[in-house]
């Protein structure tokens, strides 16, 4: 039977461990915020990052504090491998490209604080402020210098925009053709008809994406624009009610109406502000930033040829159908599916181990089902 002294050092136990994991998320917050600051060419939206790493480094210090005073030094430690990762890849691609998963960090440890004792929804607050102006730096919608004030919902949905799409890309024509490869193998088909169908594969699902991709971001593009015309031309025909919408939207976000009348007769004075105002305010659309269906396009190329290229590699080097080629081009495949996966836990919190063994495990079952049916119908057929 549980006595009450085990009781209490169980819950003191778990409150030790609660803080130190605390400590360990600002840790990370604080070197992310960092390399942030490094990558950021703009001296205002890099003084902004200083600032967050600033509030993470006081928050670190109460669980610090709060360690000692439960009798226990606190542990440091470097950053986190996810976190060394995304400041790579702010390094590599720009600090745009990783805003959307780091403010899912914030959003993470927000709701983490809030379900924690009153020191913790005492620090949740500032997290939540984070989460809504890392959105307001990663859409670019105010001047850096305004992003700190700003009052924007911090948990809209949100993607890693190019660099998400370019994984799951890259992830589509590996699984695709790894399935495609291990059919053909499956088939005991020589070695060179394995290459070509798998280079065939490559450019038709490379050329697919793109055409599809092309597409959809033109439809989507010119549905933007038509909707930015028709506010364009509400607003030359029917100005008044245009400002008096203007005073609306600015008064449901808090301000006083006079304040609120004043900035959008302001806004009025300047055609061009206003309409990218109620563009933006109305339709949830940034002007500068429709989409190129040119770049999508050809970004779904690349991303798709890249993944697919992988279980064709063995091939190039001796086209065989023999079973160290097939070995090569499946252990290949499975590195890429692992490191495909451990990449998506970027954007969804997971554990990288536990992403990556699940889509090595979903990439496995369609190459081993296509391998068998390969197998089955080049028996039945004799070829």
């Amino acid at each position: 039977m549980v006595t009450e002294r085990e009781e209490k050092r169980a819950a003191g136990t778990e409150k030790i461990r609660r803080y130190q994991a605390n400590l360990d998320d600002e840790i990370d917050g604080i070197a992310i915020y960092r390399m942030l600051a490094e990558a950021e060419p703009d001296a205002e939206r890099r003084a902004i990052f200083e600032r967050l790493a600033s509030v993470e480094a006081r928050h670190a210090g109460i669980w610090r504090q709060k360690l000692r005073d439960a009798g226990v030094e606190p542990r440091e430690h470097g950053p986190s491998l996810r976190v060394r990762v995304v400041g790579f890849l702010a390094r590599r691609f720009g600090v745009s490209s990783v805003l959307s998963i780091v403010r899912g960090m914030e959003a993470g440890a927000y709701a983490a604080y809030m379900a924690q004792d009153h020191t913790a929804r005492a620090i949740a607050p500032d997290e939540r402020e984070h989460g809504r102006t890392l959105d307001r730096l990663r859409r670019g919608e105010m001047a850096p210098s305004a992003v700190i004030t700003a009052r924007e919902t911090w948990h809209r949905t949100g993607g890693g925009g190019t660099l998400r799409a370019s994984i799951f890309g890259v992830s589509d024509g590996l699984v695709s053709n790894t399935s495609l490869v291990m059919g053909f193998a499956g088939a005991r088909a020589e070695g060179n008809v394995v290459l070509l169908a798998g280079i065939a594969g490559l450019l038709a699902g490379a050329f697919s994406m793109a055409v599809g991709e092309y597409s959809s971001m033109r439809a989507q593009r010119e549905l933007f624009e038509r909707q930015i015309q028709l506010e364009k031309d509400e607003l030359e025909a029917a100005p008044e009610e245009e400002e008096q919408e203007l005073t609306l939207i600015y008064q449901a976000k808090g301000m006083p109406e006079e304040e609120a009348r004043s900035i959008a007769a302001r806004l009025m004075g300047n055609p061009e502000a206003a309409l990218e105002t109620l563009v933006r305010e109305e339709l949830g659309l940034d002007p500068s930033a429709l989409g190129s269906p040119w770049g999508a396009s050809i970004g779904s190329f690349l991303a798709f040829a890249v993944g697919a290229l992988v279980p064709v590699i063995p091939y190039f080097f001796g086209a065989s159908a023999s079973a160290p080629f097939v070995i090569a081009s499946g252990g290949l495949s499975a590195v890429a599916l692992f490191a495909v996966g451990a990449s998506l836990s970027l954007f969804t919190g997971r554990s990288a181990l536990a992403s990556g063994l699940r889509q090595l495990a979903l990439g496995a079952a369609a190459a081993a089902l296509t391998f068998g049916l390969g197998r089955l119908i080049g028996v039945s057929t004799g070829v």
